[in-house]
Order: C-alpha cells, then structure tokens, then sequence
C-alpha cells in the first residue's frame, strides 16, 4: 500500500550518497599529479568538510519533509481503503476526523529513527578522504601514477559499500539507503495498518481477513487467508458472532489469533505484500490466491541484481579516468542483462526505479 512512498524517500538518501561519492572524487582528482597534491588535500580538510555538511543539511530538510509527507498519504490510504470496504455498511465513517497526531507521532519517530544516519554520513566520508591523503603521506616516494590508484581503490571500497554500519534490533547490519527504505516501510505500514484499523473499529468491526498474496515469504505464508481479531487476544479459537447482514443468526468463525499477535510473528513486515480487508462473517469467502510471478527466492535474486546495478553506478560515479569509467559501465550492463533474463524466465515485474541513482538538488 505504501511502497512507492518509502522508496521515494530511500531514492533521497542514495541520491545524496551519490554526490557525496562525486564530491569526494572531484577533491581527490584536483591536482592529484602534483608533488604537492597531499598538503593541498590537507589544507582543503575544512573545506570539504563543510560542503559535505551543506549536502546533510539538505538531506536532513528534504528527508524530514518527505517523510511526513509520506506518514500523511500512508495514513490517508489506510483510511480510504477502509472506507471502501465499510461501503453502505458505515456511510459515516468517511467523516472520522484524521488521525493527526498518530501521523505526527509516527513521523517524528521515524525522523528519530534515522537521524544517526546523518552522523554516520560526515564521518564514513571524511574518513574516506582522510584514508587516501595518509596513504600518500606515509610514502613520500608514491609517484602520481601510484597516487592515483591509491585513490581510485580507497573509491571503489567506498562505491561498492556505500554509507554502513547500520543496524536493526534483530542485529542485521544494512547500508544506507536499505536501511532507510526498511525503516520507512515499517513506519508507513504501520501508519496505514493503524488508520485502517481505526476506521473499521469506528464502525464496530473487529474481525479482518489477510490475503493471499504471490512471492510470499515463510513470515507471512502461515497467515495468509486466515480471519484475524483486530482487538482480541491471542491465539487459535472458534468464535460464535452475529451473521453481517441476518439479524439473530450466529455463524461459527475460526479465528487464527490477533491482528497484533501476528503482526510481532512478522506478518506486515517491511517488504510484506500482504493485506488485511473487512471480513464479514457468513458473506466473506476465500479469494482465489493471485498467480505467482515466481518464487520469493527469485523476488530476492531479483533485489540482489537491483542493488549491483546500483553499487557499480556507483563506481561510475567515483571513476577517476575514462578505464575506470568503462569498467564500471560494463558492470552494470552486465547485472541489468542478468535483471533482463531473470524477468523474462520468470514473469516478475521490472522495476527500474530500483535499478536507478536519483539526482539530488
């Protein structure tokens, strides 16, 4: 419900670690063939240090706008799609005042969340600049040929892990903009499961139904098509309630346990592709489950191809001379040939937006 929005906050952050990987090579590249290269790049330290908070000052306005703006939609989606289902069943739902200080509340958190990542930024790439001026220094004799590939390999490290270091409460180590797109979608999911929810206990209902949706994970497969308890407790359990639309008659309901029972089992983890809708009980049947596109294991082939292409745009990106520039080029070509055959055998979808390196102001 909220993917596009997560990745376009993510797209920010890899779009600022691309011109932080740019702005790195260009100081690097000025005069490295003089035999004063090393006490000119010392003497710009500052320098560079300031255009680089410049860059994070950007990063940190445009990101927190963006996120906000993100929790708002993801919000207003879980509303509308409640509002869909109740239908004639609630016509005034649709005027339940907006859930602002849940949308406030999950924003500041999720602006909380990565604002180590700012931090992490500045020093990873001082360190990287300060990593090939000392390798120089320390060997006075280096001619500029040697300089230069000195620099060209502290680069490419750089270009192939990108920011790091970042790790989640399952102790997972992420790079940057993974780790900023998973937080993202865990805070806008939870944003338009809330607001779903809310609106539906608005008009009494209680009881949802999870889909049953293709590539799906080991998390989620065990819940798919089962009837959930919005507020309940957890647990496996047949329940007797009221027909949706019969008055006076009772339907048995086979309920797999709580909404958030299974949401702390995984269910509606960052990347999930499933759902929940209203289920109504004697009326709701099975849905037939959507065709697969292939295995979750190709879905994650697929990912790991989509995050090469990025990594060796990167290296593009860092290329001190036209060689480099090629190699790395034919990098990408190569992953994006892989992406080409990997659709083409299995039917999964293209997704060339996550195959990009977005531009930043």
């Amino acid at each position: 419900m909220a993917e596009d929005l997560a990745a376009a906050v993510a797209d920010l952050y890899e779009a600022a670690e691309a011109v932080l990987i740019e702005r790195i090579r260009r100081a690097l590249a000025d005069g490295i063939d003089s035999p004063t290269w090393v006490q000119l790049k010392l003497a710009a330290v500052g320098h560079l240090q300031t255009a680089i908070e410049e860059i994070i000052a950007a990063l940190q306005a445009d990101a927190s706008g963006a996120v906000r703006q993100a929790v708002s939609e993801a919000y207003e989606r879980g509303a509308q799609a409640a509002v869909v289902e109740l239908g004639a069943l609630a016509p005034t739902v649709a005027a339940i005042p907006p859930g602002t200080q849940t949308v406030d509340r999950l924003a500041q958190a999720l602006i909380d969340d990565t604002g180590p990542v700012h931090l992490r930024i500045l020093r990873q790439t001082m360190d990287v600049y300060r990593q090939v001026i000392a390798q120089a220094a320390a060997a006075p004799a280096l001619g500029a040929q040697t300089r230069r590939k000195a620099a060209q390999a502290a680069l490419n490290r750089f270009a192939n892990q990108g920011i790091t270091g970042f790790v989640d409460s399952r102790g997972r180590a992420w790079d940057m903009r993974s780790y900023v797109e998973m937080a993202t979608r865990s805070v806008l999911g939870r944003a338009a499961i809330e607001a779903h929810t809310d609106r539906l206990g608005a008009a009494g209902i209680d009881l949802v139904v999870v889909s049953d949706a293709p590539e799906e994970c080991p998390l989620c497969k065990p819940w798919e098509g089962k009837v959930l308890s919005r507020s309940g407790g957890p647990g496996e359990r047949t329940v007797q309630v009221e027909h949706a639309t019969e008055d006076g008659r009772t339907v048995s309901v086979s309920v797999a346990g709580s909404l958030p029972e299974a949401r702390g089992k995984g269910l509606m983890h960052p990347n999930c592709r499933h759902t929940i809708s209203i289920y109504l009980p004697g009326l709701t049947r099975p849905r037939p489950k959507p065709p697969s596109r292939g295995t979750y294991e190709q879905t994650q082939q697929q990912r790991y191809y989509e995050r090469q292409i990025r990594k060796w745009k990167r290296h593009v990106a860092a290329a001190l001379d036209d060689s480099e520039r090629t190699a790395a080029n034919a990098r990408v070509r190569a992953y994006q040939a892989r992406v080409r055959e990997l659709v083409a055998q299995t039917g999964l979808p293209r997704k060339p937006h996550r195959e990009q390196l977005t531009t930043a102001r």
